[in-house]
């Protein structure tokens, strides 16, 4: 497989109107975007919801991903989720075949967007206020939602690509 063209995102500057302290926030999405489109460039469509060894599919991280960083979004501009996001949470995993690829892409690297345009309005003397997280009302700080939302994309884009190159070689 073809190496990715570029330096990674964290090592072309920082990404312009994001506070510095958010920056790894940003570059951690951006790269996940990045490397969705890399990873999946040549992944058939017929192995999108196949579950090596009972393991989450491609589909449902790609799922996972966008459901997440919604909801990490909601939750730093202290709201609540709404019904749709609820339901979306509810039908990750299960398997659509209606869903392409390219649609679970697309969703996901919309959703980097959003967050990326938040990131610029955001206050970085704000970072430290709280903010409340699920149905337990779990407290966090607005930086932690963030946080998490940039490591969470990362976290999920390395299974992926394992189970991408699982899946490649059967």
């Amino acid at each position: 497989m073809e190496k990715l063209k570029q330096p990674e995102v964290w090592l072309r500057g920082p990404v312009e109107n994001i506070p510095v302290l958010l920056q790894p926030v940003a570059f951690a999405l951006l790269q996940t975007k990045e490397e969705l489109h890399f990873w999946l460039s040549e992944f058939p469509q017929e192995k999108l919801w196949k579950k090596p060894s009972g393991r989450a599919s491609v589909a449902f991280h790609l799922q996972h991903l966008t459901g997440v960083l919604d909801r990490m979004l909601t939750y730093a501009k202290a709201e609540k989720l709404s019904e749709d996001q609820f339901q979306y949470l509810k039908l990750e995993g299960v398997q659509n075949n209606a869903l392409s690829i390219k649609e679970l892409l697309k969703a996901f690297e919309d959703k980097v967007e959003e967050a990326i345009s938040f990131l610029k309005t955001i206050d970085s003397e704000t970072l430290t206020e709280t903010r409340i997280v699920g149905r337990k009302e779990l407290p966090t700080t607005l930086f932690g939602l963030l946080s998490h939302a940039g490591e969470h994309s990362q976290r999920h884009l390395g299974q992926l690509l394992v189970t991408v190159s699982f899946l490649k070689s059967d």
